[in-house]
């Protein structure tokens, strides 16, 4: 018999989870079917909108995601805290984003008939928004609102009905730092070790694509939890950005040579690939807005670069193994 969800998810012990979803038909979630040849590729979008857009409901954040051929993988961080600082009016309008709510709870939120409702009907709400509350915070609630989503949209466009999913998703707690990387090092490279990626910037529909790019532009994807020193004050990842890239690298080429998948050893290194002084790369992703303001681009970048190159050095190659403890 499978576990009960509430033994297996446990905040008071840890805030992070990986979660799997996998599908159950022969059909595919995502990707060419070799049978029919009918191509799922556009699903893979589908994933990945509803997942960002999930995280910005929920008080549940993303650290990584991948979405494959037929499965997907995500890691998250509930931030049940955040959810008591919610007024009502926050908590019923993110979840009217989601959800219907009720007659009365759609109400409230209008501005015009929120003074009309009576003492009975405040109390309502008030109820209401407390189960709604504690939905937003609950893993199972975040996984079933992506999940549902995706099988009424697939079942619609392959014209039939049933289950979609293999049954409940899998949930795997991470319960310190050195599991938390690992496990989002393993999610990022899933398109690697399957074959279908070279290197973690081709990585479509992948975490690790999304927080490389933004770190071209000096930035930290706003759909994804941060890495440090972003959000000062604030709980984020456990290490630099740089440092998370170099761990990804590092993991992607050391994978063992009977697995399908590795980072070529003719691709050059990160910075290579991506034609990145390293100067640069150091002030894109350390003092982005103390040296810029209203423009930024990658001309305009390497000009400053050039001008302060010099004043920072890149982390030492051992931080990917350190990260791993070895």
């Amino acid at each position: 018999m499978p576990t009960a969800r509430s033994q297996q998810v446990s905040l008071q012990d840890t805030p992070f989870y990986h979660c799997v979803s996998r599908c159950v038909r022969r059909s595919f979630l995502c990707g060419v079917d070799d049978y029919t040849g009918i191509s799922y590729e556009h699903r893979r979008d589908w994933v990945e909108k509803r997942l960002l857009d999930l995280s910005q409901s929920f008080a549940i954040d993303i650290c990584a995601f991948a979405v494959m051929s037929n499965h997907s993988h995500v890691v998250l961080y509930v931030d049940a805290q955040r959810s008591h600082g919610w007024s009502t009016l926050d908590v019923l309008t993110r979840w009217h984003r989601l959800f219907a709510g009720t007659d009365v709870t759609r109400r409230y939120c209008d501005d015009e008939q929120r003074d009309n409702l009576t003492r009975v009907e405040l109390n309502q709400v008030e109820r209401k928004a407390a189960v709604y509350r504690s939905r937003l915070t609950d893993l199972s609630w975040f996984m079933r609102s992506l999940n549902e989503h995706i099988a009424r949209e697939a079942n619609k466009e392959d014209n039939c009905s049933g289950r979609f999913w293999e049954g409940r998703f899998k949930s795997q707690a991470l319960l310190d730092e050195q599991a938390l990387l690992a496990c989002m090092a393993y999610v990022d490279l899933n398109p690697i070790r399957a074959g279908i990626a070279n290197t973690p910037e081709q990585s479509e529909f992948t975490s690790v694509q999304m927080r490389i790019r933004a770190a071209l532009q000096g930035k930290q994807p706003e759909q994804l939890k941060s890495f440090e020193p972003r959000d000062s004050g604030l709980q984020t990842l456990p290490c630099h950005i740089n440092d998370y890239l170099e761990l990804v690298e590092f993991t992607g080429r050391a994978i063992k040579k009977t697995k399908t998948g590795v980072i070529p050893a003719r691709c050059g290194k990160l910075l290579q690939r991506l034609d990145i002084d390293i100067e640069c790369w150091m002030e894109l992703t350390e003092g982005f807005e103390d040296h810029f303001c209203h423009l930024a681009g990658r001309l305009h970048s390497l000009q400053h670069c050039q001008q302060t190159k010099g004043m920072h050095r890149i982390r030492g190659s051992g931080s990917a193994k350190r990260l791993l403890g070895a």
